[in-house]
C-alpha cells in the first residue's frame, strides 16, 4: 500500500519522522476502533481511523493517504454493495420513482437554498457555499468547485466536516436506535476460508475498475464502476464477489484516514470564522433529511433507520459502510444515495451558475 508525505512549515508533528506519525496513526486508530466496537458502535472501522486522522491532521502531521490505496478503498466499497444489489433495487426504483425523485431533487433544492444564502450573506466567496453544501460526491464536488474557480479550500473543509457529521450521526442513531426487526447484527467472522478464484476475481475487478473510470473521468469512477461491474459478473454467474472482513476492515481504515487527515491546522484556521455558520448549515440538512426519512417511513413502511441512512446528506461511501455495519435495507439506502449523486453531479454546475448570477459574484 502506497503512502504519501506532505511537508507542513511550522507544526509540531512536522518535526516527528514520518514512521512515528505513521505509527501514532495506526495505533491511535486501532484503540478507537476497538473501543467504538466495544460500546457497539456501527462503522467503528471507519469513524475510529477517521477520528484519528482529524487528531493528527489539526496538530500537525504530514503524512497522507495517496490517490491510489483511496481509489482502491472506493473500488472495494463498490463491490460490497454490488454483493448486495438484487433485481429488487431497480424495482423497487420503478416502483417508486415520484417519490425517490422527490425527495432528491428536494435535498438538493433545500442545500442549495443554503449555499446561496451562504453565499448571499457574504459568509462565503464566490459560488463556494452552493460547492460545500451539495450533498454528497465529497470528493467530486471539491474537484468541480476547483475547475469552476470557487475557493477549494473552504469546499473541501465543509465536505469532510459535514461527511465527518453525517457519519458520527448516523452511527449513533444506528447505535441506539432499536431495531425494529429485533434481530442482532451479525457475527464477524474475520479470517473466513477464501476461494481463491473468486477473491482473485475480486481483486481483479477492483483494480480495473478505478483505472476505466478514471480513463473516462467517471464522476466518484472508481466506486461506480467496480459497483456496476460488479453487479453485472455476480448477477449473470460470470463471477462471484468474495470479500473477507479483514479486507473490508483495511478498506474502511483508508477511508476513514483519507478523510480524517484532510483537516489541517491551516485549513481549521482559515476556515475558523465561518465554522458557526457551516455546523448550522449542516445541522439545517441533517434536520431536514431526517424529516424526509420519516416521510418515507410513513409512506413506504420502511424503518426509520434504512430512511434516514438513505436520506443522510452523504457521503456515500461513509453511508453504505454504516448501513452494512447494521440491519438496515442497503438496497433501498444505495437506491436513493445513488440517484442523488448522479443528480448532484449533474446539476451542480448549473446551480453553481444560478447562485452566481444571483448574487452578482463570479
Amino acid at each position: 500500500m502506497k503512502f504519501t508525505t506532505m511537508a507542513v512549515a511550522n507544526e509540531p508533528m512536522a518535526r516527528v519522522p514520518a514512521a512515528v506519525q505513521w505509527a501514532l496513526l495506526f495505533g491511535t486508530s486501532a484503540l478507537l476502533a476497538l473501543g467504538l466496537e466495544m460500546a457497539g458502535l456501527a462503522a467503528a472501522f471507519l469513524l475510529g481511523p477517521m477520528i484519528a486522522g482529524i487528531l493528527l491532521g489539526v496538530n500537525g502531521c504530514t503524512i497522507r493517504i495517496s490517490p491510489v490505496p483511496y481509489l482502491g478503498a472506493q473500488a472495494i466499497i463498490g463491490l460490497m454493495v454490488a454483493q448486495t444489489v438484487t433485481p429488487s433495487i431497480v424495482t423497487s426504483f420503478l416502483r417508486g420513482w415520484p417519490l425517490f425523485l422527490s425527495v432528491v431533487l428536494s435535498t438538493i433544492v433545500v442545500s442549495s437554498v443554503v449555499g446561496w444564502l451562504l453565499s448571499r450573506w457574504r459568509v462565503m466567496p464566490g459560488t463556494t457555499g452552493i460547492w460545500g453544501c451539495s450533498p454528497g460526491a465529497a470528493a467530486a464536488m471539491v474537484v468541480m468547485a476547483e475547475e469552476y474557480g470557487s475557493d477549494v479550500k473552504l469546499v473541501a473543509f465543509m465536505q469532510y466536516l459535514r461527511v465527518v457529521c453525517v457519519a458520527v450521526t448516523a452511527s449513533l442513531m444506528a447505535r441506539f436506535w432499536v431495531d425494529p426487526t429485533g434481530l442482532p447484527r451479525p457475527e464477524m467472522i474475520w479470517f473466513p476460508t477464501i476461494h481463491w478464484l473468486a477473491f482473485g476475481e475480486t481483486l481483479v475487478v477492483a483494480v480495473i475498475g478505478p483505472v476505466v473510470g478514471r480513463r473516462f473521468r467517471i464522476p466518484s469512477g472508481a466506486l461506480l464502476v467496480p459497483l456496476v461491474a460488479g453487479t453485472v459478473l455476480q448477477a449473470s454467474g460470470l463471477a462471484e464477489i468474495q470479500l473477507p472482513a479483514w479486507l473490508l476492515a483495511v478498506t474502511f481504515a483508508v477511508l476513514g484516514w483519507y478523510i480524517g487527515l484532510s483537516f489541517t491546522r491551516k485549513a481549521l484556521s482559515y476556515a475558523f470564522h465561518t465554522l458557526p455558520q457551516m455546523l448550522l448549515s449542516i445541522a439545517v440538512l441533517i434536520v431536514f433529511c431526517g424529516g424526509l426519512a420519516v416521510l418515507l417511513t410513513r409512506t413506504l413502511g420502511v424503518d426509520l433507520l434504512t430512511a434516514y441512512l438513505a436520506t443522510s446528506p452523504g457521503g456515500l461511501d461513509s453511508i453504505v459502510i454504516i448501513t452494512a455495519s447494521t440491519n438496515a435495507d442497503i438496497s433501498f439506502v444505495m437506491v436513493l444515495q445513488s440517484v442523488r449523486l448522479f443528480a448532484v453531479i449533474l446539476l451542480g454546475p448549473s446551480l453553481a451558475r444560478i447562485v452566481a448570477r444571483h448574487t452578482n459574484v463570479g
